[in-house]
């Protein structure tokens, strides 16, 4: 049952990838509700695969322990909670990773930090090509 989970959640997780990079029928524009709505689904579905993993992790071996170091029972939601605080790099420092489920949360942590910069870097660039079309006109 946890390979299952562990497979279904980096499935959709490489999915919200690929349709981030890759759609680009969004216009073009200094902010585009379309782009950020679009890095708003990705990043809920990140959160989600992660959230889902974790818990799938956890179902094998601890995956997290409180402040004091003991294990934590993780249910769905706690991984959901887990995941959330890690993704917006909050960090709060009630549950901590252990094994395994430490890098699975620094990979999580780096696409909460790269795919908001992405998303600027890709409305700046839209808005340059913008300005550029309309000069030529």
């Amino acid at each position: 049952m946890s390979t299952f989970l562990i497979v279904l959640a980096v499935i959709f997780f490489v999915v919200n990838l690929y349709y981030f990079f890759t759609n680009k029928s969004y216009k073009y524009s200094y902010f585009s509700s379309v782009l950020f709505f679009k890095l708003f689904v990705v990043l809920l579905g990140i959160t989600i695969s992660f959230g889902l993993l974790y818990y799938a992790l956890s179902l094998n071996h601890v995956v997290l322990n409180n402040t004091s170091g003991n294990p934590v029972n993780v249910t769905f939601w706690n991984a959901m909670y887990f995941s959330g605080e890690t993704i917006l790099s909050v960090g709060y420092g009630d549950l901590v990773p252990v094994g395994s489920a430490r890098f699975f949360a620094l990979l999580e942590a780096a696409c909460g930090l790269l795919l908001p910069t992405a998303y600027f870097i890709k409305a700046l660039d839209g808005s340059r090509k913008n300005k550029n079309e309309d000069n030529y006109h």
